[in-house]
């Protein structure tokens, strides 16, 4: 959910030329549980008009100012792991003959972050430990987003099928978190701020009676953790 606070438009009738056709947009984003300040947030604009994008990334106040052409409407997002989070529009009036903004507009976005989600594309070798070679590229984009969200915890959860003996799928999916643990810090992720733990088959998010679910079951999960 977002909530949109925009100040109301003011406008300056001037007569110089090269008056400036962009307005100054101030962003601050803030989580919607808590109202804290989120910092390390990308916020991309992208122009209805031709699709151009413009993005910022809040500081450590959960704030940043960009310039965005008048005229337009743009639908904006906040980056999660990979994908959109949450969306909505915004829209900057064009500007008259010898008219300008003189006063930024104010935008206050409100957002629940994700508290976890599932590394897809992150597989492994049947009944092993051992990550496949194309299960790289999604740990990278990971390693990408720990590396902006630097003051982040979590947690790799492992997760399999109800296959096998519990016990075993028990093991399998500590080492398989592990594993993936043992990647991160490779890539320059301090120790303390990954865990692993592996729940085997214990908690299930879809039918361990047909394949697709079994599929669905076994994963690997990133969980933000709270101090």
């Amino acid at each position: 959910m977002f909530v949109v606070l925009m100040m109301p438009l003011s406008m300056s009738a001037q007569t110089p030329k090269n008056l400036p056709k962009d307005a100054q947009v101030d962003v601050t984003i803030s989580e919607l549980s808590s109202g804290n300040t989120l910092n390390n947030e990308i916020v991309v604009f992208k122009s209805k008009a031709n699709g151009v994008e413009y993005q910022g990334l809040s500081d450590s106040l959960g704030k940043f100012s960009l310039h965005l052409p008048s005229g337009d409407e743009y639908d904006y997002f906040v980056l999660g792991f990979k994908d959109t989070v949450q969306h909505n529009t915004f829209n900057i009036p064009a500007l008259k003959p010898n008219q300008y903004y003189d006063k930024p507009f104010k935008l206050d976005i409100q957002f629940q972050p994700q508290g976890s989600f599932v590394l897809e594309g992150c597989n492994f070798e049947t009944g092993q430990a051992t990550l496949q070679p194309e299960s790289y590229a999604v740990l990278d984009q990971l390693v990408d987003y720990l590396k902006r969200k630097e003051d982040e915890k979590v947690e790799i959860g492992g997760h399999t099928d109800n296959v096998g003996k519990p016990a075993d799928n028990m093991v399998l999916s500590q080492n398989r978190a592990n594993t993936v643990r043992a990647y991160l810090l490779t890539k320059g992720i301090a120790p303390e701020r990954v865990t692993a733990q592996g729940y085997g088959a214990t908690m299930p998010i879809a039918d361990n009676k047909t394949a697709e679910g079994r599929a669905e079951n076994r994963r690997t999960e990133v969980k933000t953790l709270t101090d």
